[in-house]
């Protein structure tokens, strides 16, 4: 490839920004691989609800975060150039999704939440280049199944997030330890068992079409019967509207006579956590993930509900590199197509994360860069 240019746009947070719109596209000079490290050229970001919160310099997400931070962990791409100690030197071309921070394996406690991209003193991914050591990288091969580089980018943390979550729950161990896959990829290892899904975000859409490729009966709720349909599309098998059911952990009781659901991919929060562990068995799995409802005083029913059903609330936080190579095998083998809402055009960032703020979006929001 020839020489990359000596200077680069990305996007920036300004130490005064209050709302995605105050991004500001600056002019930086294009870094150099070290030892061990790669040049990529960026292709596509995927947005989360983090980027969102950080972008604003919300106080719902912790730290300090530097000035004239470039915004986004989720990036897919290119290698562009290498040093010529990297493992990954000769492969340039090959196209690429970087894994977001640097747990590698291990359990959470191995986890800096001031090392994913896009945070703290952190740069993201929002620019057209970027220099990351090897072991972020992670081959997606040419073309494979047919999928784009935009959604490659949005498998890595909403889907890496819900395949963490199920794994969790197949293969967890109290001392938060996953067992390592085994057997082949298509094996249904959540047959027999009942998933409760909420909306129709990137997180929730993954657990669907992982949980259902998993063998899982999936109960998917949503606030609208439109997106109801695209949660059946991805497989979901029951369908519940909860701006029509009030109740809608009556509902999915009576849907798994009584007995209540194996596991719940909980993404809104303090609101609706104990509708989702009373939807849960005795002894199953609410895995938290999202604050999507905001700040909320749990209701005092709740820890009655966890104690007297020895339920499990774990937090699922993030994910390490072990379970993004274990994703990437998954989605190939079982022609998972990951689903985007809408992607923009690089210089429309800005509405691309209004989207995001506004809610809503069935799938992930995807930025193009080159």
């Amino acid at each position: 490839m020839p020489s990359p240019p000596p200077t680069q746009t990305a996007y920036t947070i300004p130490a005064t920004a209050t709302a995605p719109s105050s991004l500001e596209k600056s002019t930086l000079p294009t870094p150099t691989p070290g030892p061990s490290q790669v040049l990529i050229r960026v292709t596509a970001v995927s947005l989360n609800f983090r980027d969102l919160l950080i972008a604003s310099r919300s106080p719902e997400y912790p730290g300090a975060h530097a000035a004239n931070l470039t915004p986004c962990s989720d990036g897919a791409g290119v290698i562009y150039s290498t040093h010529p100690t990297s493992r990954w030197h000769g492969k340039e071309g090959v196209r690429v999704v970087l894994h977001s921070n640097l747990w590698l394996d291990g359990d959470v406690r191995n986890l800096d939440l001031s090392k994913v991209h896009g945070g703290f003193e952190t740069q993201g991914t929002l620019r057209e280049f970027m220099v990351v050591g090897d072991e972020k990288i992670v081959e997606v091969g040419d073309d494979e199944n047919g999928i784009s580089d935009g959604q490659w980018a949005s498998l890595i943390t909403a889907g890496g997030t819900a395949w963490s979550a199920l794994r969790e729950g197949m293969d967890g161990r109290f001392d938060g330890v996953v067992e390592g896959w085994s057997g082949g990829w298509t094996e249904k290892k959540l047959k027999g068992k009942t998933v409760l899904t909420m909306g129709t975000g990137g997180v929730s859409c993954f657990a669907i079409q992982f949980a259902v490729a998993l063998g899982a009966t999936v109960i998917a709720t949503s606030s609208s019967d439109e997106k109801l349909e695209i949660a059946r599309e991805l497989g979901a098998t029951h369908l519940i509207n909860y701006s029509k059911v009030e109740d809608w952990d009556v509902e999915v009781l009576r849907l798994t006579d009584g007995k209540g659901v194996d596991q719940v991919i909980e993404v809104a929060g303090a609101k609706t956590l104990l509708k989702s562990i009373t939807s849960t068995r005795p002894g199953g799995l609410i895995s938290l993930i999202g604050i999507l409802t905001g700040a909320a005083k749990l209701p005092e029913e709740v820890v009655p509900a966890v104690l007297f059903g020895g339920k499990i609330v774990k937090g699922c936080v993030a994910f390490n590199k072990v379970c993004v190579d274990e994703m990437v095998k998954f989605v190939g083998e079982n022609g998972i197509k990951p689903l985007v809402a809408k992607t923009f055009e690089f210089d429309q960032a800005i509405d691309a994360f209004h989207m995001l703020q506004k809610g809503g979006a069935v799938g992930n929001v995807v930025i193009k860069v080159a």
